[in-house]
């Protein structure tokens, strides 16, 4: 059973190894509550997972260390183990999925580990990463159902405490349930009275669906931009834990995550991967009770690539009404591009693209369609675009 000496144990072995990462006021993401942000995202290597694994690794006897280390991860957990197993001059062979980002499989490559890409996701990885442990003796590093691996996710808990006594409530994280596990363990130990909240993908919510039916779930799939937190199965470990000391597990939806992720870019000047945004998205669209509080998200990883991050954005826009399609069915005719243009003009839309499309299927022969994207404010000035347009005679397909 974990005690809250190993996690002390932990803070002290991980001094000099692992950031004491800031916490940051961000007042503008939810007016009704006092976010503060954990800055995982600022950790060495980009994430929380080096705490653990380092630890994990630190704590092996001499005979296992000499065996090498073997780990299965979706690229965080990868980065501390590579990171972890050099500093400890130890062979490690990190089992990915295929799919997992370029920066996190060159990453763990760049700290000195062989990578076995796997096809599938991070359930996948694992079971080749048993294979191999099986077949050439490895010791086995897992990514979050181990006491000293979560003992190692807890210093963050500590240092929540000690940074910010008046804190009242905790929002993390849940893949496999690791971090978690530790931050709640930690902070119930020291005040109980803190609320600790989880946060899944509604994409990947195996533990948000293992709680509600009492017992470990698998799911068949999983489909997030939250790569990190893409787990089918939690530890064993980690639900008896996350049963005892979390107060609630929620879920957000890929919109929401996005959302997250645009505004820590904009209001913090911070890049945060899907499954670091998720404990953000749940503060900002109000999925847990913390109006007039005290709270400390923990943004738990910065590990994305560039182009997951825009599409990310992207979508974030798209959300915030910033980014606006329209369709609409025209009559084809000299002036109707002209007046339709003036229209947004007026309104204070940007255009970024037109599309004009004559002939199609769903027009009279007279007709066209003009696909539109456009740079707005918010929801309600796509809705004054549109009113503006209807008012002037124009049809609005979408």
């Amino acid at each position: 059973m974990l005690e809250l000496s190993e996690i002390y144990n932990a803070s002290r072995v991980l001094k000099g190894v692992a950031r004491r990462t800031p916490i940051m006021f961000a007042s503008r993401l939810n007016p009704e509550a006092k976010v503060h942000l954990k800055c995982e995202n600022l950790q060495n290597t980009g994430s929380f997972k080096l705490r653990g694994a380092y630890y994990k690794i630190s704590q092996l006897t001499d005979e296992e260390k000499s065996r090498g280390v073997i780990a299965c991860s979706a690229g965080n957990h990868a980065q501390g183990v590579a990171l972890g197993a050099s500093r400890n001059g130890i062979k490690s062979i990190i089992c990915l999925p295929a799919g997992a980002p370029v920066s996190k499989v060159e990453a763990t490559k760049g700290y000195g580990a062989e990578v076995c890409l796997v096809p599938g996701v991070y359930d996948d990885a694992y079971a080749k990463a048993v294979e191999l442990r099986d077949a050439n003796g490895y010791t086995f590093v897992h990514p979050f159902d181990d006491e000293k691996v979560i003992a190692g996710q807890g210093t963050i808990g500590l240092e929540i405490i000690e940074d910010m006594p008046e804190v009242e409530a905790v929002i993390v994280p849940i893949g496999g349930g690791g971090l978690i596990s530790g931050v709640a363990f930690a902070i119930k130990q020291l005040r109980p009275d803190v609320k600790v909240y989880g946060v899944q993908s509604e994409g990947a919510p195996s533990m948000f669906n293992s709680l509600k039916e009492g017992k470990r779930i698998h799911l068949d799939s999983v489909k997030t931009i939250a790569d990190g937190i893409a787990v089918k199965e939690p530890g064993e470990n980690t639900f008896r834990m996350i049963s005892e000391y979390v107060d609630e597990v929620v879920t957000v939806s890929e919109d929401e995550i996005a959302a997250a992720i645009l505004a820590l870019m904009e209001q913090k000047k911070l890049v945060s991967e899907g499954a670091g945004a998720v404990a953000v998205a749940a503060a900002m669209f109000n999925k847990v009770p913390i109006k007039g509080k005290n709270v400390v998200c923990v943004v738990s990883g910065g590990n994305i690539d560039v182009t997951a991050h825009n599409r990310a954005v992207r979508r974030g826009l798209v959300k915030a009404g910033r980014d606006a399609a329209l369709i609409l069915d025209l009559q084809d005719k000299p002036g109707q591009l002209a007046g339709v243009l003036n229209i947004v003009s007026e309104q204070g839309g940007n255009v970024v693209s037109i599309v004009h499309e004559r002939n199609t299927d769903s027009t009279d022969v007279n007709a066209c369609m003009l696909h539109l994207e456009l740079e707005t404010r918010d929801h309600d000035h796509i809705r004054a675009i549109k009113d503006a347009l209807k008012k002037a005679g124009y049809v609005i397909i979408k």
